[in-house]
């Protein structure tokens, strides 16, 4: 109460010449006053709280950037029965359930394709509010058996829901990889828990291996997925798979420039007004500081780029990854417009016919088929059967339309020949362009049809602590010729590659952002680790290196740094040589262990020098509590190194080695075995 009565009434106590009883009587007056006073008060303002309670849930719906509302209501309102979730990384995902979403009318049915991050997934239970529904879930693994970033919401709630969904029905198609250790983790775990909650499977779950041939996975489970649709529905096929545009073309003539994109991922004019926080929809431009090149010999090309992140209030620890959008080589975006007769400067939108869809446009709009095939869309990769499906109705040589349809049709004849003709001879669509003549499709069509060109990640190769301002990247580039005698490259290295700082008196600029790890140094500094990263995988470790020294710099008791390093030849390409001679010789390093896989008439690889030295790994891991970490590759290397690890384990422990493998997979689970690897 003396905190809601007004502070003057302090002077209203009766001076001290006044007689006890009086002083007694005014204190009592001066109580009630102020209790009366205070109650009324606390009644007025709380009566009004009440009464503006039911504004605020609308209040905050309006606000709210990060949900789009109920996903039931939008498709009672659009008419939809199916809608298809993805969990997308690098856009593969979304691909599929965009495809998924278009069959659906094959079959009377109407289906939209739906990011888990724009909606309340809790709103599940209701679908069976709409009649003939269902829900399916295209699933990506990110990472060690990670969810999407875009699903990870999606994640924590099946985690914690307590949900009846016993009136869904769904189907789940995972996308892995399985040079993996947590092959399709994510589709496994949201098949699992959705029956677990009590929805109904309707078709098994479908497991897409990125190792193998993503495109026929898919395919073979599409085709078994649409007809135990039809049965569980009593619904039959309206007709043939059909080409149906997505979205119109709209030619800008007369246009204000200062209104069209120019490569902006998100924001028009982002680049040029920066503002944070920086992320996959907002890249921040890091002006180039450093590219060298790393090796001294041999035919490839690795290098050391240093970014400048001053004022763009970013922060990252050694481990995180940095996510980088490159451009596709000027080169090959002239030869589209040379090849299918188009002027690249024209202005346009692509527009969604669909007026009720999220996604207005398949790219930011408008802007230039230049600005589009250099920044947007993914021009390099080879296209996927759907694309091919789509294209063949612009070949006029009836045996290229038929090779195109056969290569895009479910038979075994023409899944054997998209493999060999597309995907293992890497045909990209330009290739296939200008390997079928009579094939000119409109140059629209095929912008709305290319997937995305996605940011490439690369582990971090330096520490926070030693440069707040700026990011390495320690990269090798891709060049290799096809089956088709054609060079291919990659793009994201050799756009990086041609990147020379303060070209000509300007600034060379990379869009980047960073993307958090699990892959951390342990919480104590006097914890010992033994890294093992040969060629670029030695990048994260540079990082970590250099923060154990800046620690043991700063009084910190360091425990032992042990690196398992290896490259192909001394002389040619050891990365960062001088960096860490010097790293051992302060003592940071305690154990510097190089193996040149090529010097020598026997290729000697890091495993081998595990192997050497097991009796000490053993004493680092049992008795010390060593965390382990590996980078690289992860199809031969990372199983390799992780079953030598066995072999010590089961050696030196006295264990079988059912017992060994169960004892790392716990290590894994505590933290203490950690991967950070790539195929």
């Amino acid at each position: 109460l003396s905190i809601m009565g007004d502070p003057g009434m302090e002077s209203t106590v009766s001076p001290p010449e006044s007689t006890a009883q009086d002083s007694f009587l005014s204190m009592t007056d001066v109580f009630l006053i102020s209790l009366i006073t205070g109650l009324f008060t606390y009644w007025f303002f709380f009566r009004k709280k009440k009464e503006e309670i039911p504004d605020l849930p609308k209040m905050q719906t309006i606000s709210s950037p990060e949900r789009d509302g109920s996903f039931i209501e939008k498709m009672k309102k659009t008419g939809r029965n199916i809608v298809v979730f993805y969990g997308s990384q690098t856009g593969t995902a979304e691909e599929f359930a965009n495809r998924l979403s278009k069959d659906a009318h094959r079959y009377g049915l109407r289906g939209m394709a739906a990011d888990p991050e724009e909606y309340d997934l809790s709103d599940l239970s209701r679908l069976s509010e709409i009649d003939k529904s269902l829900a399916v879930f295209c699933m990506a693994t990110y990472g060690e058996g990670d969810p999407t970033d875009n699903a990870q919401d999606f994640y924590d709630w099946l985690q914690e829901a307590d949900a009846d969904l016993s009136g869904l029905r769904f189907a789940v198609f995972g996308l892995g990889n399985k040079t993996y250790e947590h092959f399709n983790a994510m589709g496994k775990y949201v098949d699992k828990r959705l029956e677990e909650l009590g929805a109904q499977r309707i078709f098994e779950l479908g497991m897409g291996d990125d190792d193998g041939n993503l495109e026929e996975d898919f395919i073979t489970w599409r085709e078994q997925f649409w007809p135990a649709v039809c049965e569980h529905f009593g619904v039959e096929a309206t007709g043939e798979e059909s080409s149906i545009r997505q979205y119109e073309l709209v030619v800008h003539t007369d246009v204000d420039m200062s209104k069209v994109y120019t490569g902006e991922m998100g924001r028009l004019k982002s680049y040029e007004n920066q503002k944070p926080p920086f992320d996959a929809k907002n890249p921040f431009l890091a002006k180039l500081t450093e590219n060298r090149k790393l090796n001294e010999g041999g035919e490839r090309h690795l290098m050391h780029l240093e970014l400048d992140i001053s004022n763009s209030k970013i922060r990252y620890e050694s481990g995180d990854h940095v996510a980088v959008y490159p451009a596709n080589d000027a080169s090959l975006v002239n030869q589209f417009g040379e090849i299918l007769g188009t002027d690249l400067d024209t202005v346009m939108s692509l527009n969604n016919l669909d007026e009720e869809s999220n996604k207005k446009h398949p790219f930011p709009c408008p802007t230039s088929y230049r600005t589009a095939l250099t920044y947007y869309l993914d021009i390099t990769n080879p296209p996927r059967t759907n694309v091919l499906y789509e294209l063949a109705q612009y070949a006029t040589d009836s045996s290229e339309q038929e090779q195109l349809r056969k290569m895009a049709s479910s038979s075994a004849e023409g899944k054997a020949l998209y493999l060999s003709w597309v995907v293992e001879a890497r045909r990209n669509i330009l290739a296939i362009l200008q390997d079928m003549p009579s094939l000119r499709p409109p140059i629209d069509h095929v912008c709305e049809l290319l997937p995305r060109l996605q940011a490439r990640y690369y582990s971090i190769a330096s520490s926070s602590k030693v440069h707040p301002n700026a990011i390495h990247i320690c990269a090798v580039t891709v060049e290799y010729e096809t089956k088709t005698g054609r060079l291919n490259k990659g793009v994201a290295t050799n756009w990086l590659k041609n990147k020379v700082p303060n070209e000509n008196g300007r600034n060379s600029m990379v869009p980047m952002y960073v993307r958090k790890s699990q892959f951390r140094l342990p919480f104590k500094p006097s914890t010992p680790v033994i890294m093992i990263g040969p060629g670029t995988g030695i990048a994260p470790f540079i990082g970590f290196i250099q923060e154990r020294a800046w620690l043991k710099e700063q009084g910190k008791e360091v425990g032992e740094t042990v690196l398992y390093y290896g490259c192909r030849r001394e002389r040619e390409d050891y990365l960062y040589r001088e960096e860490l001679a010097r790293f051992k010789q302060d003592g940071v390093l305690t154990q510097l262990n190089v193996a040149f896989s090529r010097d020598q008439a026997e290729k000697v690889y890091v495993q081998h020098l595990l192997k050497k030295n097991k009796e000490h790994i053993w004493k680092l891991v049992n008795d010390g509590n060593a965390h382990i970490y590996v980078c690289g590759d992860a199809r031969n290397m990372a199983r390799d190194v992780q079953n030598t690890f066995y072999d010590i384990v089961a050696e030196y422990g006295n264990m079988s080695q059912a017992q060994a493998v169960d004892y790392v997979k716990k290590l894994m689970t505590k933290g203490r075995y950690s991967l950070d690897v790539w195929s």
